[in-house]
């Protein structure tokens, strides 16, 4: 499977905070906000239409597309997730990760939508968690133990064509990546046909360094300038 390499945009495409007034600048982030949860819906919906071979074949693809990445090859620590419901990926994508003695951490939701860290140990230290979570039984190590990961994999419902992100809207990963280490390899892992041209972006909003599909893996150019509606 062949890496596909994606340029960011221009440099000149942003413009100064002072040519935009304050209302302008609150009616970009609800306009933002109001594409992303239309966005956010049509994209759901379509994850729940996609049928048990298609997932699994799509979970085989994508643990192996993890398995070939040289950056988890070079990995101490990684931080990744667990897989639930519709959600791209082998649902046991923490044990993908550990092998050659790595470190995987995963997170624990907090009352305020950040993320707790806790070593994964095997899948018994696994427990059902709110919200159908499945969550790490171990010792909480805090919100920056993300920071010493080299390699985080992240879920998402899409990426666009500069490396942006569309979560589910709780902010949880994008906290968890502003306090990543600069050298922090970064990749979300999709379903063919969530690779958009763009996806809507505000000022907290975090890109990611690649995007694994099924048929291929994305990897996105490092520089990124934010829209000028933000």
């Amino acid at each position: 499977m062949a890496d596909e390499l994606l340029p960011g945009p221009d440099a000149d495409a942003g413009v100064s905070d002072a040519a935009v007034s304050d209302a302008a600048v609150s009616g970009a982030a609800v306009a933002a906000r109001a594409a992303k949860a239309a966005l956010r819906a049509r994209l759901l919906a379509a994850r729940t239409r996609r049928d048990a071979a298609e997932r699994a074949y799509a979970a085989r693809a994508l643990g192996a597309a993890l398995g070939a990445l040289p950056e988890l090859a070079e990995a101490r620590t990684v931080a990744a997730y667990v897989p639930v419901g519709s959600e791209p990926g082998p649902a046991d994508l923490a044990a993908v990760l550990a092998g050659s003695g790595r470190r995987v951490l995963l997170p624990v939701l907090l009352a305020d939508n950040d993320l707790d860290w806790a070593v994964y140990d095997g899948p018994a230290s696994l427990l059902a968690a709110a919200r159908g979570l499945r969550e790490p039984g171990g010792r909480r190590l805090g919100p920056n133990a993300v920071a010493d990961a080299d390699l985080v994999v992240v879920p998402g419902l899409a990426v666009d064509r500069h490396g942006m992100r569309l979560g589910r809207g709780g902010g949880s990963y994008d906290r968890a990546l502003a306090r990543l280490a600069p050298g922090a390899f970064t990749a979300v892992l999709l379903y063919d046909g969530e690779l958009l041209e763009a996806v809507p972006a505000e000022p907290h909003d975090r890109p990611v360094r690649a995007a694994l599909l099924p048929e291929r893996t994305v990897r996105f150019g490092p520089e990124y300038v934010r829209p000028a509606s933000d």
